[in-house]
């Protein structure tokens, strides 16, 4: 399989940076997979988001949490974020860091494909 970008120059990505309560973060993940996997979720139905965000967990504090996606309208994203804060789910009750709010950063750079495929190539990855 070929590489490929993390992400598209011009996009943006969004970044939680969150805590959740004190041995929580299991409970955390299991409430955020079912609401993120339903069919409720109104993230996954808008054409603005480019690729499905990712939750990640701190390896070195369980209860530490970055939830990074990518879209290409920052503003989409706000107002979808707005329905879901009427929404109310469950994960969200078990963040303890202040507002589950996102950090916006602009997607500036990325690897042009035929750089990555030339890495691949080199490495003895891809068929020459």
């Amino acid at each position: 399989m070929a590489m490929e970008p993390l992400a598209t120059k011009g996009n943006f990505f969004h970044i939680y940076d969150f805590r959740v309560k004190t041995g929580m973060g299991e409970d955390f993940i299991r409430l955020f997979n079912e609401f993120d996997y339903s069919d409720i979720n109104p993230m996954h139905k808008s054409p603005a988001q480019v690729k499905d965000g990712v939750l990640c967990r701190d390896v070195d504090d369980e209860n530490h949490f970055y939830l990074i996606g990518e879209w290409r309208d920052i503003e989409i994203h706000k107002q979808i974020r707005e329905v879901m804060i009427d929404m109310a789910p469950e994960f969200v009750k078990l963040v303890d860091s202040g507002p589950f709010v996102p950090n916006y950063a602009e997607i500036v750079t990325s690897t042009p494909q035929e750089i990555l495929d030339k890495a691949q190539k080199d490495a003895g990855i891809l068929n020459p």
